[in-house]
């Protein structure tokens, strides 16, 4: 009998209610999205939204599943990485369910998720992960039991890049949308600074860069070039890994996975090189609690559970400092 499992994404600005079984039938996805009268993310607001927004989240997520709270077999949450307030308001949440439905508890790595969100409804196997939100921006792949980091930004993420010169710019948040959307009018590229450090990447330069044009240039032009700049940035070093750790195959997630120019980029480097691009469709890419539900699965499969005591957030939790036990190989 399948088992199911209820997740809970609660690591920025989403609060996602997701319930799989354990063959990866989604059975429900819901979703409540904080945002700010200004401004980006504000951890102790969004916490509050969450914390009120989470008891009808709950029903509607088992209404449109056709279950039964009593019928889930565990409760998974992010554990972290994320703010502060809003892991800690998911995991009282995951907390008091489990304890209410004595089922285990299990806590996941909010970036291991989307990159297992990936392989499962992506049809990766054993890909190099382009990893690229507004908190992380990395480049993984699973190595001797843990997804390891052979590339990340050295400052800001680029979902970061994109949200604070979408802001500086006069544009909504999230910022990517709206950037994407104008890049179309462009007419010209503007020459940016194109940071890459063997592995690593950095984007502060080019925000500041970008910061110092919008008065002197076209608002399309600058976004069609940020994106063509960082993009390349990001692909080039996702390339360099894949020839590096010979995998011929690229696995595309995170929030800014959605944009469509991205994805474009990296599907023309795996068909030079002969490889193949895997990606997830856009509503996967973005937070969300079918991730976690799926990899608080994948871990109780291999006996991963969290008691009580061990289950405190944390905030800093990077992905290589997550065990990856359901996964063989090297």
């Amino acid at each position: 009998m399948a088992q199911i499992c209820l997740g809970i994404e609660c690591t920025a600005h989403t609060l996602g209610l997701g319930l799989v079984d354990s063959d990866g039938k989604i059975l429900a996805d819901v979703r409540r999205t904080y945002k700010a009268d200004s401004g980006g993310i504000h951890p102790r607001e969004s916490a509050r939204f969450m914390a009120s927004s989470s008891g009808q989240a709950l029903m509607d997520c088992f209404e449109e599943a056709g279950i039964s709270p009593k019928e889930i077999s565990l409760v998974s949450f992010s554990q972290g990485p994320g703010l502060g307030p809003c892991l800690r308001t998911g995991a009282t949440l995951a907390r008091a369910i489990s304890a209410y439905l004595s089922v285990p508890l299990v806590g996941v790595n909010h970036c291991v998720a989307h990159i297992e969100v990936g392989r499962r409804y992506g049809g990766a196997s054993d890909p190099v992960v382009l990893y690229v939100s507004g908190g992380s921006t990395q480049v993984i792949s699973y190595v001797a039991g843990f997804y390891r980091v052979f590339g990340e930004t050295e400052d800001i993420a680029v979902g970061n890049l994109l949200d604070s010169f979408a802001r500086e710019a006069g544009l909504p948040f999230p910022g990517g949308p709206e950037i994407e959307r104008l890049s179309s009018s462009a007419k010209e590229l503007v020459d940016l600074p194109y940071t890459v450090k063997g592995m690593n990447v950095s984007f502060s330069g080019l925000l500041t860069r970008m910061k110092n044009l919008i008065p002197t240039h076209e608002l399309g032009d600058l976004c069609y070039s940020l994106q063509e700049t960082a993009f390349s940035m990001l692909v080039e070093v996702a390339e360099r890994a894949m020839a590096f750790l010979k995998k011929e195959e690229l696995l595309l997630v995170g929030g800014v996975a959605v944009n469509k120019r991205l994805r474009e980029m990296c599907n023309m480097m795996c068909a030079e090189r002969g490889a193949s691009f895997k990606t997830v469709e856009p509503r996967l890419c973005l937070d969300n609690g079918v991730m976690i539900a799926w990899t608080g699965l994948l871990a109780k499969s291999v006996g991963d559970e969290t008691p009580l005591p061990s289950s405190q957030v944390k905030p800093k939790w990077r992905v290589d400092k997550a065990r990856v036990k359901w996964r063989k190989g090297p």
